[in-house]
């Protein structure tokens, strides 16, 4: 199961249900795929398929919804 958290423009912010416990978020366009750490920090830690542009945009996106992302995260994975 990969619940979508929102959707921004043509980005789709999701998790994935069985990965890992640490705090990120994928994001998925027609041109590629992202993930981003949240914590301790908000990161990039992989990206596929993607311009730096485009990876630039989708950061300030999860930057600035950050609070809405981690809530929905420690309601989906009941922290």
């Amino acid at each position: 199961m990969s619940p979508t958290v929102f959707r921004y423009g043509k980005y789709q912010f999701y998790f994935f249900a069985l990965e890992e416990n640490r705090i990120h978020i994928h994001v998925h366009s027609s041109d590629g795929e992202a993930k981003f750490w949240l914590e301790p920090v908000i990161a990039l830690a992989n990206s596929q398929g993607l311009s730096a542009k485009k990876i630039r945009d989708m950061q300030k996106i999860v930057q600035d919804r950050q609070d809405e992302i981690k809530r929905v995260w420690k309601k989906f994975f009941r922290c």
